[in-house]
């Protein structure tokens, strides 16, 4: 992770802290007072922001990255439960009254995110204002999604696991491409590599994705929501209804 020091610059084709959506709705002069202390981090592809067990000294706003939370077992196995891109916020457990990170976040497609000390961040929510207001229901959207994705992994086929995690991951890029290699799907699914590969190959060969060395191409978009099983639609709805599209009161 690259820190950019001082007041958050926009990077190359970047639009700055409000390509986030959580920022981009807070009222002028709660953002003007955050702004001095957000940090630009640049995040690659499979870099750990926090492992389970793990302080939580910072908070993440994604803009044009996207961060896998992840559940490891002892075995080292893991599972994906959520992702999180531009529209939230990495480190929610800091608002519950957690010190440590319960799972793993891992960078699952490389770009930009703003940082924030947590000290910092729990004295604003405490002030039990508009940040507080629209975090407590960002926060069960993003429980929605722990729980839809739950009942995807145990009762719908990889196929369509794979279509839910495609669609939810352009819904937080501004591109249609993905940067993701089988093996690091395989451990988001918690799913055999093989299982992954025979699910993509069905994709491609039905002309939704163009996938090639670790790069994913989204062909139809129309035809992967016709695919998908109702976990996505369920999930959308959820954060739709629950964020707002103006500025939080």
């Amino acid at each position: 992770m690259t820190p950019i020091l001082g007041p958050p610059p926009h990077a190359p084709g970047h639009a700055g802290p409000r390509q986030n959506h959580l920022l981009a709705v807070l009222p002028e002069p709660l953002y003007e007072r955050l702004l001095p202390h957000l940090t630009l981090v640049s995040l690659p592809l499979g870099e750990a922001l926090y492992e389970s067990g793990g302080s939580l000294t910072h908070v993440y706003f994604p803009t044009t990255s996207i961060v896998s939370l992840l559940y490891v077992m002892e075995s080292g196995a893991s599972a994906e439960i959520a992702v999180v891109g531009k529209e939230g916020l990495v480190g929610v457990a800091i608002l519950l009254g957690g010190e440590t990170m319960p799972n793993r976040a891992v960078v699952q497609s490389q770009g930009w995110a703003y940082r924030m000390k947590s000290e910092v961040f729990k004295q604003e929510f405490n002030r039990s204002g508009p940040l507080h207001r629209l975090l407590l229901r960002y926060t069960l959207a993003l429980l929605t999604q722990m729980a839809q994705t739950a009942v995807c992994n145990r009762h719908h086929t990889v196929d369509q696991q794979l279509c839910r995690w495609l669609l939810l991951s352009l819904d937080r890029l501004p591109s249609n491409e993905l940067t993701m290699t089988q093996e690091l799907i395989a451990n988001m699914l918690g799913v055999r590599r093989e299982g992954v590969t025979d699910a993509a190959g069905r994709l491609q060969r039905a002309g939704l994705i163009h996938y090639s060395r670790g790069h994913i191409r989204v062909l139809d978009r129309p035809g992967l929501e016709a695919r998908v099983c109702e976990c996505y639609e369920v999930v959308k709805t959820e954060f739709d209804r629950l964020l707002p599209n103006t500025t939080a009161e």
